[in-house]
């Protein structure tokens, strides 16, 4: 056996997520889900027993999030889980317009019958997991619809920006897709970006596409508005 053979039969192989990045991924989705709710405290020895993991670990994940947008550190009372601000997710919704409208234009322009077929993949997603009333489902069915709508057309660079928002994106639509009708209105909406992709209608596309956003963004003010009166 020669020895690049034999360094491959002992060669150990590198999981496929570290241990804080599964640690991340735990966090990120327990605050996006509102299993940790905005101004709750996160004690890092409690949060060690609770995933399991070392306290440098817990630093490292909560240092991340707060990058993120998504934890806040306090002077004299430590992280927290970052309250969600009214004025913020108006800026936040006004680049999703900008950006998902320009890019349901170009694949509309684009007549490519694969990106209908991606695109109604996620959506008919979307509808089943609302269906199942699986919620983390609906948001990366939902992801998984914008990713297409921009890497499809070759927008990598104003998909990268999307991303970066995405975090604070989908804690936002984690309190609009639970709002009364929103399972029916939201696919609707979207399929409607959908049909004029496939008529090759971009100015229909990216009006569909801002329509959507405008109704996702007068949810979300409108449930952030009642917490704060509440508060």
């Amino acid at each position: 056996m020669s020895g690049a053979l034999k360094d491959a039969a002992i060669r150990v192989e590198r999981p496929a997520k570290t241990l804080r990045e599964l640690a991340l991924d735990k966090v990120r989705e327990a605050i996006v889900s509102g299993y940790f709710r905005p101004g709750d405290r996160l004690v890092e020895r409690d949060m060690c027993a609770q995933l399991g993991v070392s306290r440098t670990i817990v630093r490292e994940v909560l240092r991340h999030l707060e990058s993120e947008g998504l934890v806040a550190n306090l002077p004299n009372k430590g992280p927290i889980v970052a309250q969600l601000d009214l004025d913020e997710a108006k800026q936040i919704y006004e680049i999703r317009g900008v950006l998902e409208g320009m890019a349901a234009r170009l694949c509309a322009q684009r007549g490519s019958p694969e990106i209908v077929a991606a695109l109604e993949t996620s959506l008919q997603g979307i509808r089943d997991s609302y269906r199942d009333k699986d919620m983390p489902g609906v948001l990366a069915h939902t992801s998984s619809f914008y990713q297409t709508l921009f890497t499809m057309v070759d927008r990598h660079v104003a998909w990268g920006v999307v991303n970066l928002l995405t975090v604070r994106i989908n804690h936002l639509r984690s309190m609009t897709i639970k709002t009364e009708n929103r399972d029916i209105e939201g696919p609707r909406q979207m399929a409607k970006i959908v049909d004029a992709i496939r008529r090759g209608d971009g100015e229909g596309a990216y009006k569909a596409a801002m329509d959507h956003v405008a109704a996702a963004s007068a949810i979300a003010e409108a449930v952030l508005s009642a917490k704060e009166s509440a508060e």
